[in-house]
């Protein structure tokens, strides 16, 4: 089934009409095969602006909300990225096009092979992913120009904060389980920061050791 109508359709309605401008983004939305990261049983909810499960009690994030986090990280060709919470690989498949490196980080093993197998069956081969605690970021990699968190945290980690580069912009949900609002945190020198809220939103809980615990979710 030919889904790129679809793509388009999903683009125009749901990005575009929202207010995303980035023209990169809204190229790169209308060419990432979103119905390839959902179950089969799904791909014909795949194009619709809502958040779907992909299993593990984790989603695929709604488009608009994909699409205002990525244009929120103001990025670069050459920008390297840190995502956490790989999920379904959708997000890590969008930043893949508009960037040189995306670094991954998923803590639940099911999930992390299967965006490999996909992301692999693509051919987007830029994105490097990590079974571990998303909370503790990718220190090994550090620094990121950019960070997304695809889940909601009760505060900032700090460990984040220490793995953005000086300009690195931070893009997170921070709120209790039920709302957060988004966050753009930028670092504008070694131990300075600036905050601006975006919008609310609501995503499933970052557990780990610095976010929630898994037994309180």
């Amino acid at each position: 089934m030919d889904y790129s109508i679809a793509r388009r359709r999903m683009v125009a309605q749901h990005v575009v009409a929202r207010g995303i401008t980035d023209k990169k983004i809204i190229s790169v939305m209308e060419e990432v095969p979103r119905h390839l990261f959902v179950e089969e049983a799904l791909q014909g909810q795949a194009y619709t602006d809502y958040a779907l499960p992909i299993g593990e009690k984790q989603t695929i994030s709604q488009p608009f909300i994909v699409a205002a986090m990525t244009e929120a990280l103001t990025l670069q060709q050459d920008d390297r990225v840190l995502e956490v919470g790989t999920g379904s690989g959708y997000q890590a498949a969008i930043l893949s096009r508009l960037v040189s490196h995306v670094f991954s980080v998923e803590r639940i093993v099911s999930l992390a092979r299967r965006a490999r197998r996909i992301l692999d069956s693509i051919h987007y081969s830029n994105v490097h992913i990590h079974v571990s605690d998303g909370s503790n970021g990718w220190a090994e990699q550090a620094p990121f120009d950019a960070i997304i968190v695809t889940a909601g945290a009760p505060e900032v980690p700090q460990n984040y904060l220490d793995q953005l580069t000086i300009g690195g912009r931070l893009v997170i949900p921070v709120g209790n389980g039920n709302s957060q609002v988004l966050k753009r945190i930028i670092r504008t020198a070694d131990q300075t920061f600036s905050e601006e809220d975006l919008l609310d939103c609501r995503f499933v809980p970052l557990i780990g050791e610095h976010g929630w615990s898994e037994k309180g979710c």
